[in-house]
């Protein structure tokens, strides 16, 4: 379906100054119009609304019967007929010719220029023949590459762009016969060209292929397809003698097909690729993908084939890369980098437009109301012609790549308009005898002749139409120029004017609350997104206006969504998002009051205010909107109350209002926990303490943690990026330290917080720097270990704690509070926490006792606790003895503390220990008891303990050899026969 609006596209009006009547003409560039009329081309500049002013004249071989302008290398291509013969010529330089009798130098494609020309070839046009076994019948130039493709009877010529160096200075361009795409079966009579895409049209089929340069099968270039028969022959029902008669009295008729991707290689169009090109540098294409083949069938209602039933206006589009509008790039590249490309063909009254980058598919159907001429399509407009108007359609170009660009614009975050809306006809202009359309930039230029006559025809239609065996081309001969001709350019408007209308019309639709405020608003918005993805092509000024307009735009939509009760209402999140408007001023704009005084907020508003209070924006919402907020939401969705509460936004709220709301939630089927929770904080705000601790007492602490999971910003919030204890969390700290704790922990585990938003939460909320840790903290981790929190975190979890014990443990620092958990608790309820040794007192001391924990990691800070006290001269053996290093701890426990060694020799020197209580401890101790000294009496009884032990494990020989030479054989005479006997006693 096209929707049609009556608004005003086209803008100022000049007339071409040219002599005869146009036969061919075509522009591009920055402001290059071709004209060519028998055996001259006339060359004008168009400059914004100027009167478009002559720039030069050349004659040409003969009557030019196409042309074609590139805009990379800057050169007219040209297929010109003198004696029945049709050639081939690219127009270089052309800019530099002053005056029609100015010299020009043509040369043959690929000819060697020498260095002594090159100030001859630098001051003149160049024209450059292009020979061809075939004769020519349709160009095109690679709107990217600035590559040349020209179509013949059964075959495609690729002509590729490239620059002779003349010196270091100078350069000319020059051209590559590098690739011959032989087809058959289809005679080409239109085709377009774009960075390796091509798409050919005949009287009644579209074929398009991309011609890939990956190598895949070795050095080999010539690519031979497998010979597909053609399915449709053999489906119906034409047997092969029928196919080869010659007779008049025999037309063909084939069914209409559409085949999309690989299926399009069954069209029964055999295409072979051909390398010609000798030059490294050329692009080489090894393969062909198929992409789209498309057969129409004609109109035989009347018995007769009508000469006007075929295709016209082949064209392919690009979009290229630029960077969303609603990004900021800082710099583009200066490259263009394909980001989509479109294909469009037309029949005399319907118009195709596909997609062909990535997927192929049929974006838009255009139904004509009168028989078409001609089209051309632009990134922003379709412009078609019939003999009498001129119009213009909108087109999904900028909303395809929009989604090429960016695949995830559909979210709450972005929104396009989508490519299956209907298109519709912004204007259809009067123009009479129009005859000929071409575009270039913002310029419609139009040939339009009084006369009925029709402009020569392309070639005589065979007269077995369809069949694809075809006949050479041949160009009727120009009628006598006769008065009553004109050539126009039509300035179409600026983007921003132009969607400046589109709004003030949309505003008759405001009211009535029709899908058609959206469809135009959003036709809108789209020529807005099309003119800045082409804005290589837009001043500074116009693009910054441009993004005010788009902003606008996306405001204006969402405000439609948010307006109207439909299927796509949540729209109104992503357009308002991109619009830029604060939360204040949507609410603001969102005063719709009903006929009846009342008020209905429909669900669009309703999720954008949700979502949007829901993402803790560094907006506070003043205290009148946040009740008006509080209103609609008791109106829309009374469920969400508790949460809108909650937000940062809303912290402006006045209590009493807030309270008096939550209390007419109690019997409405919420939750309860939730409700309460929330309306324990408002008591907290209203300063009124006996209803705060009322409603804290009416539910067990475990159902209060699972209310806090529920809505965790009643106890942290977040504002600019900063963590912000609640005032019911403060309130907490000091009251029920234990369920701050358990919630936060409830939190940590419901992935509803962060680690380290945890622990940053704790030191704001107990006042502390990021150096200090307070017990609450501590209090915290050690319930994470308690939980059995994964064990990504268990090792980052015991260096916490560890630290924690050993700061408090070398300055003799108290904890600021007193700890949830005591450490007999700790050891009792974690593993990790393992029982202490005898001579081990303290937490840091069991905990490094633990299995889990990485020795290793903590060394580093045993620095600053010092050996000379108990805990820390424990803390240090315990390392070691994780580490292995039995024989220092003894040297350690020795000279520190002997009255530790026993125990700890018992339990650690065991199994393959054992040796050291007789190789290490046995003669340290006797050493040490003939030295003397105060700790004698602890080494001689420690002696005598390890004597023990070693009697029992060590058979008589091996004790005798262990036990000192020069001792007393008094003292170790007991432990020798205990020893003696111990065997007999066996």
């Amino acid at each position: 379906m096209v929707q049609l609006y009556n608004l005003h596209p086209f803008g100022s009006q000049q007339v071409v100054p040219c002599k005869l009547e146009p036969e061919r003409f075509c522009g591009g560039g920055r402001d290059a119009l071709f004209v060519a009329a028998g055996c001259k081309v006339e060359a004008f500049a168009v400059a914004g609304q100027e009167l478009c002013q002559p720039r030069c004249a050349f004659s040409t071989l003969g009557r030019v019967l196409c042309l074609a302008y590139s805009e990379a290398g800057d050169y007219l291509a040209a297929i010109e007929e003198k004696n029945k013969a049709t050639f081939l010529r690219a127009y270089v330089n052309w800019r530099s010719k002053r005056t029609e009798n100015c010299r020009v130098c043509i040369r043959m494609v690929g000819h060697k220029v020498e260095a002594p020309f090159s100030d001859t070839f630098r001051d003149q046009m160049s024209i450059i023949e292009m020979p061809l076994s075939e004769a020519p019948l349709c160009i095109s130039c690679c709107p990217v590459k600035g590559d040349l493709l020209v179509g013949c009877t059964n075959k495609l010529v690729l002509f590729s762009l490239k620059y002779q160096i003349i010196s270091e200075e100078f350069s000319i361009l020059d051209f590559e016969r590098s690739l011959i795409i032989h087809i058959d079966n289809i005679v080409p009579v239109e085709i377009s060209f774009c960075v390796g895409y091509v798409a050919l049209m005949s009287d009644l089929e579209v074929l398009i292929v991309k011609l890939e340069s990956d190598p895949k099968t070795g050095e080999s270039v010539n690519y031979q397809p497998l010979k597909i028969n053609n399915p449709m022959k053999q489906t119906e029902g034409i047997s092969n003698e029928t196919l080869q008669l010659d007779s008049d009295d025999f037309v063909i008729c084939q069914k209409p097909v559409e085949l999309l991707g690989e299926k399009s290689s069954q069209s029964g169009v055999s295409v072979t690729l051909e390398s010609t090109g000798l030059d490294d540098k050329t692009i080489k294409y090894y393969h062909v993908q198929h992409l789209l083949y498309k057969r129409f069938a004609p109109d035989i209602s009347s018995l007769v084939l009508s000469d006007d039933i075929k295709l016209h206006s082949l064209q392919l589009l690009p979009i290229y890369q630029t960077g969303s509008p609603t990004t900021d790039r800082k710099k583009l590249s200066q490259e263009k980098e394909l980001l989509s490309l479109f294909c469009f063909f037309s029949l005399p009254h319907v118009g195709y437009l596909y997609m062909v980058v990535k997927s192929v598919e049929l974006m838009s159907v255009y139904q004509y109301p009168e028989k078409s001429q001609q089209a051309v399509l632009t990134p922003q407009f379709l412009h078609v012609i019939t003999s009498n108007n001129l119009q213009c359609f909108t087109v999904r170009c900028s909303a395809a790549a929009a989604r090429e660009e960016d695949p995830y614009v559909d979210t709450t975050l972005k929104a396009c308009p989508p490519v299956s809306m209907d298109v519709c006809a912004l204007r259809i202009q009067l123009f009479i005898g129009l005859k000929a359309i071409c575009h270039f930039k913002n310029h419609i230029i139009l040939l339009t002749k009084a006369d009925p006559e029709a402009i020569p025809e392309r070639r005589e239609p065979p007269k077995r139409l369809l069949s694809r065996k075809g006949t050479n081309v041949k160009f009727k001969t120009p009628p006598v120029a006769e008065a009553g001709w004109n050539l126009y350019i039509v300035d179409t408007i600026s983007p921003v004017q132009l969607y400046k209308e589109m709004v003030d019309y949309s505003n008759t639709y405001k009211t009535a609350k029709t899908q058609s405020c959206i469809h135009l608003l959003s036709e809108a918005h789209l020529l807005v997104r099309a003119a800045l993805m082409d804005a290589s092509q837009l001043e500074p000024g116009e693009k910054a206006e441009l993004l005010e307009a788009f902003k606008e735009s996306c405001g204006h939509l969402g405000d439609c969504y948010s307006r109207l009760d439909t299927q796509y209402s949540h729209l109104a999140l992503p357009y308002y998002k991109m619009s830029g408007l604060s939360m204040a001023e949507v609410l603001t704009r969102a005063d719709w009051p009903l006929e009846d005084g009342s008020q209905k907020y429909e669900r669009g508003l309703i999720f954008y205010i949700n979502h949007s209070l829901d993402e803790n924006l560094d907006e506070e919402l003043s205290e009148e909107l946040a009740a008006k907020v509080v209103q609609m939401f008791h109106m829309a969705e009374p469920k969400q109350l508790p949460h809108i509460l909650c937000s940062p936004s809303m912290k402006n709220i006045n209590p009493v209002t807030a309270m008096n709301y939550l209390s007419k939630l109690d019997t409405s089927g919420f939750s309860s926990i939730l409700v309460t929770l929330t309306k324990a904080a408002m008591a907290l705000k209203m300063g009124d303490l006996d209803r705060h601790r009322n409603e804290m007492k009416s539910h067990p602490e475990m159902k209060l943690v699972c209310g806090f999971i529920l809505e965790p910003r009643l106890l942290i919030q977040q504002r600019r990026g900063q963590i912000i204890p609640t005032e019911l969390a403060v309130q907490l700290k000091d009251t029920q330290p234990g369920l701050l704790v358990a919630s936060v922990l409830g939190l940590q585990k419901n992935n509803k917080i962060g680690i380290e938003e945890a622990d940053s939460f704790f030191k704001v909320l107990c006042g502390k720097d990021k150096d200090t840790i307070p017990q609450l903290l501590v209090d915290l981790w050690e319930a994470q270990l308690v939980a059995g929190l994964p064990d990504v975190v268990l090792q980052e979890l015991f260096f916490k704690l560890t630290s924690q014990y050993i700061w408090r443990l070398s300055k003799m620092q108290p904890p600021d509070t007193i700890p949830l958990r005591t450490s007999e608790d700790l050891i009792l309820q974690v593993a990790d926490y393992h029982v202490c040794y005898a001579f081990v007192q303290k937490l840091l001391k069991s905990l490094i006792c633990g299995p889990s924990f990485d020795i290793a990691s903590i060394i580093p800070f045993l620095e600053p606790l010092s050996e000379d006290t108990i805990a820390g001269l424990s803390v240090h053996v315990l390392c070691r003895t994780r580490l292995k290093e039995y024989e220092q701890c003894i040297d350690t426990l020795l000279e520190r503390c002997p009255e530790a060694i026993i125990p700890y020799a018992n339990h650690e020197l065991k199994e393959e220990n054992r040796t050291l209580w007789w190789k290490k401890l046995l003669p340290e101790l006797c050493h040490r008891v003939k030295c003397g000294g105060e700790k004698g009496q602890l080494y001689l009884s420690s002696l005598k303990e390890t004597l023990s032990v070693v009697a029992v494990e060590l058979e008589l020989r091996d004790f005798l050899n262990v036990l000192p030479e020069d001792g007393t054989a008094a003292f170790f005479l007991p432990y020798l026969l205990y020893c003696s006997r111990k065997k007999s006693l066996t």
